[in-house]
């Protein structure tokens, strides 16, 4: 009888490829990466806008809080929301969406804007003066 091949050939112990074993190998990657992404933050860079969900969420929230105000718990607010979220049909959602497009429409031209200046050098020359001033 012939041996059924698994992976190629090659056998890996099965702690290997668990995802705490993952975890423990790349953790020290995480960090690093982590440390990399904020040390990058512009503070010039625009805000990416909000979705059509928390745009809902704001609306909701106010509502849910005057129909009981004994519920202070974020997470039963966010879990009444998300529930009522799923239960919304497309036509009901429409205006949340068209309130998302127009934010996020705002925050192209802004980016164009911001990216267009960055290259231009126009904010290099401020971000030198903002260094620590000795």
């Amino acid at each position: 009888m012939a041996k059924k091949a698994t992976n190629s050939g090659r056998s890996r112990p099965s702690s290997a490829s668990s995802p705490t074993a993952r975890r423990l190998r790349s953790g020290t990657k995480l960090k690093a990466k982590q440390q990399k992404k904020t040390s990058k933050i512009d503070s010039k860079m625009p805000k990416k806008p909000p979705t059509a969900f928390f745009f809902f969420l704001e609306d909701f929230r106010k509502g849910f809080q005057e129909q009981n105000p004994d519920v202070k718990s974020m997470r039963d607010i966010g879990k009444a929301c998300g529930e009522k979220w799923k239960t919304m049909t497309y036509e009901e959602k429409v205006k949340y969406y068209d309130i998302a497009t127009e934010k996020r429409a705002e925050f192209d031209g802004a980016m164009a804007e911001y990216i267009k200046r960055k290259e231009s050098g126009e904010y290099r020359e401020s971000e030198e003066d903002s260094e620590y001033d000795e």
